[in-house]
């Protein structure tokens, strides 16, 4: 096949035939029909020849053109698209290296061999610039709602014509047993799009709790309008699920504009979750009320957080405790996702057998360690000490408001206390060095002897390997696993070390060594500064 005048316009008439079929951009096939084409001359004059072909846009003409770049004298590699600067003289006038020689060549005759080679180009560059356009359309409506029908189903999975392409949705982002046949509508949440080795993969689910959001965002108008917002959701899919929203406008229900007038607005979203109970709850800022709030329809009698840890326990009364937990664990574990805390329900008959536990644990330990007998021990407990530490350097006030306690009996309480201590730091400093501690981790300002013992027996002996320890090495911490909160336990959690004041001490060990240059310390301090009044301003 000659390009001739006769087939010349046929060129631009199939390139446009092409790109209205795939929706895509005219200029694109003219390209791929240019680089078949300028295959095609490559095999026909010689593969080591830079052939190019243009196509022109108006008339459809093919020029085939041959090229060729000046390099240097000793660079050259490839004689057929490369010359020396003394070779292109002949050509050109003052040739300089990089200068590009470029000359008409006769258009080939295309044999049957050829003529499918350029047709395999341009369907493959056709198939990409498909696929790019596919992958644009779709990759900017990540996190919304598509209507999609159904194709068919392999291994579980269902294939869903969306319009200019297919999705796919897995069997474990189907709700329950869902089951679809061809043809079947089926509205879905556009969870990720990835550009593949085999086009672009848009992958569906109905399960994931942002596909309830969007329902509701749907359905709900002030949701849409911004005056409600939806602030957390946690789902087990076809069976239960909670949503917490807060409204901006005062006079406007949140929870009533969710449910909707006789529970339209939410019973819409019920049934398009194939029957999933929904709990509309109200968000709060106060973690404590928020979680009371996740828990209902139980009805909670008292909140413990603690915040470092991310878990709290909440204390409901016997008759509540299989409510509160629901069937399955399934009420307490949306209450969890919901609130972004590991959550501890126990009766208040095991809270008040724990703190009764707790109660004579340290009545014990003043009774042994100070010489008390159990009445005056359970004063001190009484008034909230906990520890030897508080009885030995609290002010001398806060014993005397205990009744029956005068200032010569605080005195010698504190006296006491503080004996016990100092026999404990000289037991644990003798303890470290047997282990090999060294007077530099000894000396080591903010360790008392009991810490120094800890790192000690965790081969942690000298300021050397105290520098190289990290923060949460020494204070503890939490790490998350596949979704589950995992506990570090820090080498001087026990003594209530905080996170920042590991770091310091880490930080001041570095600069006593020389690793850190306490210039760049300060530097550092001050931009972090800087960063958190900017924050707050």
């Amino acid at each position: 096949m000659a390009i001739t005048s006769a087939n010349q316009l046929e060129l631009l008439q199939t390139a446009e035939a092409v790109a209205r079929e795939k929706m895509i951009d005219p200029a694109l096939v003219v390209e791929a029909m240019e680089e078949s084409l300028a295959r095609a001359a490559k095999s026909r004059y010689g593969s080591e020849m830079d052939i190019r072909v243009t196509i022109d846009r108006k008339t459809g003409r093919a020029t085939f053109t041959r090229v060729r770049t000046v390099v240097e004298d000793d660079a050259v590699e490839n004689y057929q698209a490369e010359m020396t600067v003394e070779q292109a003289r002949q050509y050109l006038e003052d040739p300089k290296v990089g200068d590009t020689f470029v000359e008409e060549v006769p258009p080939v005759e295309m044999g049957r061999i050829a003529a499918q080679s350029a047709k395999q180009v341009i369907l493959q560059k056709v198939r990409e610039a498909e696929r790019d356009r596919q992958y644009e359309e779709f990759k900017d409506r990540v996190g919304t709602i598509i209507n999609g029908q159904v194709k068919r189903e392999e291994y579980g999975n269902v294939i869903v014509d969306v319009g200019r392409g297919e999705a796919i949705l897995r069997r474990n982002e189907k709700i329950g047993r869902e089951a679809y046949r061809p043809n079947d509508r089926v509205r879905c949440y556009i969870k990720d799009v990835r550009r593949e080795q085999r086009g672009p993969q848009i992958f569906l689910s109905r399960t994931d709790p942002q596909f309830m959001a969007e329902l509701f965002k749907m359905e709900v108008p002030e949701i849409y309008d911004g005056i409600i917002e939806i602030k957390a959701v946690a789902r087990d899919p076809g069976s239960r699920a909670k949503i917490a929203v807060i409204s901006y406008d005062s006079s406007i229900d949140p929870v009533g504009a969710c449910v909707g007038m006789r529970g339209s607005r939410v019973q819409a979203v019920v049934n398009e979750l194939q029957g999933e109970k929904i709990d509309i709850i109200p968000w709060n800022e106060d973690q404590a009320t928020f979680l009371v709030n996740a828990l209902q329809p139980a009805e909670v009698s008292k909140v413990v957080i603690d915040e470092d840890a991310g878990r709290i326990e909440v204390v409901v009364p016997e008759e509540q405790l299989s409510l509160a937990i629901g069937r399955r664990g399934q009420n307490v574990r949306l209450a969890s996702q919901l609130t972004g805390l590991d959550i501890d329900i126990m009766t208040e008959a095991e809270d008040s057998e724990r703190r009764q536990k707790e109660f004579e644990e340290r009545t014990k330990l003043f009774m042994d360690m100070l010489d008390l007998d159990e009445f005056f021990a359970q004063l001190l407990v009484s008034e909230g000490f906990t520890t030897l530490e508080e009885v030995a350097y609290v002010e001398l006030d806060e014993l005397l408001v205990i009744d029956g306690v005068d200032e010569d009996t605080a005195n010698e309480l504190q006296a006491r206390a503080r004996d016990v201590l100092e026999a404990q730091a000289t037991e644990a400093l003798e303890k470290a060095r047997a282990l090999g501690a060294e007077d530099s981790l000894i000396d080591f300002e903010g360790l008392t002897p009991q810490m120094v013992l800890a790192l000690a027996e965790d081969d942690v002996k000298t300021l050397e390997d105290f520098a190289t320890c990290a923060d949460w090495e020494l204070a503890g911490g939490w790490t998350t696993v596949d979704g589950a909160r995992v506990k570090d336990e820090g080498l001087l959690e026990k003594f209530d070390v905080s996170l920042e004041e590991a770091q310091n001490m880490v930080m001041t060990a570095r600069v006593m060594l020389g690793w850190v240059d306490p210039a760049d310390l300060a530097t550092a301090t001050a931009e972090t500064d800087g960063d958190e009044t900017e924050a707050e301003a």
